[in-house]
């Protein structure tokens, strides 16, 4: 689960190119830029909390899914960063939270709030850039792996439990986050909240899209999994899908994984670590 304040931080205020504040433990001195406490969280969205019906009508309900964290760092940048066509943002500002850390993003009722991976003390400003890797938990009860999704999945009178426990280490550099309400913006002495999105509906699809929408088009689907079922359950890893799935499907699921991380509906560079 995630660390609590215990949670090492290391703090990095860029206040040009040639000057660190803050780097370790020293205090921020008097030309300091005013502080506030950046609260970043993880979100499954709906689609965990609450489950949804896959694009070939599995509903999917999830009792657990972990998520390894580590090297996460929020930035203010200038101009403002654009992943989807830039491959480094210019930081004015940056913070830095030391890891891995894991957090169950099925943790709470259907209502529950994002989870808070880290708090940290961070200077006033808009932070408008994230990044973060996913490499295997390094403890826990998902170690070894970079996903672990556990839940139930029911079609047409079949109910399979599931878990899946995925190895593929990934890492997101992201811009500005997109949704309903802005978020990033830290004021002086206030709290501001960031978050790394996860969009598992780009998976597995969404019965509640139209079948010639992309979401649908592009995604895998439960079906191909459902397949794989045992003794009435679906337990499989990395390696169980390379060797099971066909070699089409398997190539699909491997071209979906870099896409689940965003920041609410904005997209990410997406990177395929080394495996």
């Amino acid at each position: 689960m995630i660390g609590d304040r215990g949670l090492l931080l290391t703090l990095l205020i860029l206040t040009s190119p040639a000057l660190i504040l803050g780097c370790g433990g020293d205090r921020p001195n008097s030309n300091a830029r005013a502080l506030g406490t950046l609260v970043i969280r993880a979100n499954g969205e709906d689609f965990v909390r609450q489950g949804f019906t896959s694009k070939d009508g599995w509903a999917i309900s999830f009792d657990h899914v972990y998520v390894s964290l580590a090297d996460l760092v929020a930035a203010q940048t200038t101009p403002p960063f654009q992943a989807e066509t830039e491959d480094r943002w210019r930081a004015t500002a940056e913070v830095k939270v030391a890891g891995p850390t894991v957090v169950d993003l099925a943790t709470g009722d259907a209502s529950a709030e994002p989870v808070v991976v880290a708090e940290v003390e961070a200077p006033a400003g808009q932070f408008n850039a994230l990044a973060w890797a996913m490499p295997p938990a390094p403890s826990g009860p998902s170690q070894g792996t970079v996903l672990w999704l556990q839940g139930t999945a029911t079609n047409q009178g079949t109910t399979l439990p599931f878990t899946l426990r995925l190895s593929e280490p990934l890492a997101f550099t992201c811009g500005d986050f997109i949704g309903d309400e802005r978020k990033g913006i830290l004021a002086p002495g206030k709290v501001a909240d960031l978050e790394a999105t996860f969009h598992f509906d780009h998976l597995f699809g969404d019965g509640g899209a139209a079948p010639e929408e992309e979401i649908n088009t592009g995604a895998l689907g439960f079906g191909p999994l459902a397949a794989l079922a045992q003794n009435g359950a679906i337990n499989l890893t990395s390696a169980d899908l390379k060797s099971r799935l066909s070699a089409a499907d398997h190539q699909r699921w491997l071209s979906l994984l870099p896409s689940l991380g965003h920041v609410g509906e904005g997209h990410c560079r997406e990177v395929q670590l080394t495996r």
